[in-house]
């Protein structure tokens, strides 16, 4: 499972963060992403559903969610704080 390709960056963010063991944080994501388990190592089925819910993909076109944009989208997705997110809402003074 390769980072942004499929969904590692994501399962590695809540091993990283809630210390979730990999198939617990592989089913956490599947679920919060609404595919299955096996999905998730899928390139084509990832690269769909990470455009459709905007978290970012491997090679960006015009209107695509880039850098912070598809941060905030993956906090907001996983439910889960990102600190560069946290500090970027404080500097902007949204809450």
């Amino acid at each position: 499972m390769g980072g942004i390709r499929t969904a590692g960056d994501l399962v590695i963010r809540m091993q990283l963060t809630h210390k979730m063991k990999l198939d617990e944080a592989k089913k956490y994501v599947a679920e919060k992403l609404g595919v299955s388990v096996m999905d998730l190592c899928d390139v084509v089925k990832m690269a769909e559903v990470r455009e459709d819910l905007g978290i970012g993909i491997q090679e960006p076109f015009n209107g695509a969610n880039i850098g912070m944009e598809a941060k905030f989208r993956i906090s907001e997705i996983l439910g889960q704080k990102i600190n560069s997110v946290e500090r970027f809402k404080e500097r902007a003074g949204v809450k």
